[in-house]
């Protein structure tokens, strides 16, 4: 019989398929949010094995359907941004709710889930910390490195900086595992005063 996780998953992977966006890994093309999303849960797994379903559903998500909020529909601006940013958390959550209903979970696991994609009480909620974690541990390991080619060195001081600063001690005792480039390791470094 499938599970109402089984079921969340497969319907969560099934949406971010439809993604119009390609991206390569290892000379294999993806939907841009489906990697994204696989990518998200394994490293979840690896960090925290004995994580709950609501943050295991909250981190395959975390993007779902991100293409359908295009960062262009909002001033091109630093409230721009944030205000786009604020938008696709409901955007998300509300997807993800929808799709969990019809998996048959009861409503205080939807809203739990919800509540951990909108990220909030960052820092104080153990589960919301542990999934920004997530986040920052694949943005350093597999979104650094197309950043670099894209902005100068400050603003790339600032971005990692700012990273940084949304993490745990143990986000950062495993971001100082991943396998940077040498480049990008002596850009960590520096940004950070190590």
């Amino acid at each position: 019989m499938t599970t109402p996780f089984q079921k969340a998953s497969e319907w969560i992977d099934a949406e971010n398929a439809q993604d119009p966006n390609i991206e390569l890994d290892q000379n294999k093309e993806y939907p841009k949010e489906l990697l994204y999303s696989n990518r998200m849960y394994e490293r979840l797994m690896q960090f925290e094995p004995n994580a709950s379903e609501e943050i295991q559903i909250a981190s395959k998500a975390q993007h779902i359907c991100r293409w359908k909020v295009a960062r262009e529909s909002y001033p091109m601006d630093r409230v721009g941004y944030l205000k786009w940013r604020e938008e696709l958390k409901k955007f998300h959550a509300k997807t993800t709710a929808e799709i969990l209903a019809k998996a048959g979970y009861d409503q205080t696991f939807i809203d739990r889930v919800s509540f951990l994609i909108e990220k909030k009480l960052l820092k104080k909620d153990a589960e919301t910390q542990l999934l920004e974690d997530v986040i920052c541990l694949v943005f350093l390991e597999y979104y650094l490195e197309p950043f670099v080619h894209k902005h100068d060195e400050e603003k790339l001081k600032n971005i990692i900086k700012k990273t940084w600063d949304k993490m745990s001690d143990k986000g950062h005792q495993e971001a100082l595992k991943i396998n940077y480039s040498e480049e990008n390791l002596n850009l960590i470094k520096a940004s950070l005063g190590l």
